[in-house]
């Protein structure tokens, strides 16, 4: 991000004063309106609520309201900020949900870092909202989160950092196989970062097919039995990947790699030489924000095929933000109560298709969020999913 971009934001964000803000459906409110809207009317709204719970979805905004919950601990890549800071980036979330999906999303940013307040709290403002998107919580705790309320909740609880950074992923990789004329069974796949998102993405490429799938973290890959620097999910991604049981650090795994998935949280970790150690073609995605794990300039250089990132700055953007809004509101509109991942295979597939072959280019594997078939792909695509 250059000095002028930094200054431009700031600037435009002074005069919102706030990028969000609450409007009533009703247009020329009427005193007749208000004895229906508020007292007396309402109280026979709340009496058939009370009798018959699943009216809420029906007579309430209920069915239409997304939670984006945070507790600022790891935001973009600028780390543990806080929730104060934390909110300019849920007011954009929340901006391109009602852009794109007419989804009316609320910052909930917690004063808590603590996983149990965190799950307590989320739990009880569940009456108000048709799903939960957690984002920008460190990880494993958010993993954690994600999965004790998932058991817990009547509604759906998405995870962006996981599910929605998969889905972008997966599909950006099957248009970028097509490219190079390569298959998710053969190629070797690094994943850098063992976070949230090198999490999702490594579950959902290995439910995809792909067969040879490494993740590596700050101690290096990861593979079974590993003692070092290990959790739960840790160990899962161990069963699933490595095959071969290899072991090393980014640098040395990387040789002879198909596709490096970078989503570090660390800027500048990949340089032109580990690129040119890679197999012919290279795809590269760069993933971290704002800075990404190599500068693509120099990727190109390096002889990379295909190259990624996720910022807004630069071509081929594989950001969430392509999968939130269109995803959200197909689970919204059938009610879905939990995300799995038939459902993100699904809508990755989906999100790849709205880009045709005949346009398919090294510069363009993922439409733009203002590509009209990403919505109607999407749902077509869950219309056919069967759900519980």
């Amino acid at each position: 991000m250059t000095d002028k971009q930094a200054k431009d934001a700031i600037k435009l964000h002074q005069k919102l004063k706030g990028k969000i803000t609450i409007e009533s459906k009703i247009r020329n409110l009427k005193l007749k309106d208000i004895q229906l809207i508020y007292t007396p009317g309402v109280a026979a709204v709340c009496e058939k609520i009370h009798k018959n719970p699943d009216q809420k979805y029906y007579l309430t905004s209920k069915a239409n309201n997304v939670a984006i919950v945070t507790d600022g601990t790891r935001i973009l890549g600028l780390g543990n900020i806080g929730p104060d800071a934390a909110l300019p980036v849920m007011e954009g979330k929340a901006v391109l949900y009602k852009k794109y999906g007419k989804v009316d999303a609320f910052p909930i940013c917690l004063n808590t870092t603590k996983k149990q307040e965190i799950i307590t709290v989320i739990k009880a403002i569940e009456p108000v909202f048709g799903a939960i998107n957690l984002e920008d919580i460190e990880s494993p705790k958010v993993l954690e989160i994600a999965d004790e309320l998932q058991k817990e909740l009547s509604i759906p609880v998405f995870h962006d950092d996981q599910h929605g950074t998969a889905v972008v992923v997966l599909a950006a990789l099957l248009n970028s196989l097509k490219i190079v004329k390569k298959n998710t069974k053969s190629v070797k796949i690094v994943i850098a970062g063992a976070g949230s998102a090198g999490y999702g993405i490594c579950k959902l490429l290995s439910f995809a097919g792909c067969k040879n799938i490494i993740v590596v973290d700050s101690s290096g890959a990861i593979y079974q039995n590993r003692l070092e620097n290990m959790n739960n999910y840790k160990s899962e991604i161990a069963r699933i990947t490595n095959p071969t049981m290899q072991r090393g650090t980014l640098e040395e795994i990387l040789k002879n790699t198909d596709v490096i998935v970078g989503v570090s949280g660390m800027s500048g970790i990949l340089s032109g030489k580990t690129i040119q150690s890679m197999n012919k073609d290279p795809i590269v995605f760069a993933l971290t924000n704002p800075e990404p794990e190599v500068d693509p300039k120099i990727a190109k250089k390096a002889g990379a095929k295909i190259i990624a990132t996720g910022s807004y700055l630069y071509k081929n953007k594989v950001n969430n933000a392509i999968v939130f809004p269109y995803l959200m509101r197909v689970v919204l509109d059938r009610k879905i109560k939990k995300i799995t991942l038939e459902m993100l295979y699904r809508t990755a597939r989906a999100i790849a298709d709205s880009v045709p072959k005949k346009d398919l280019t090294h510069d363009n594997i993922i439409p733009e969020i203002t590509n009209p078939r990403l919505y109607k792909n999407i749902s077509s695509s869950l219309k056919k999913l069967e759900i519980s």
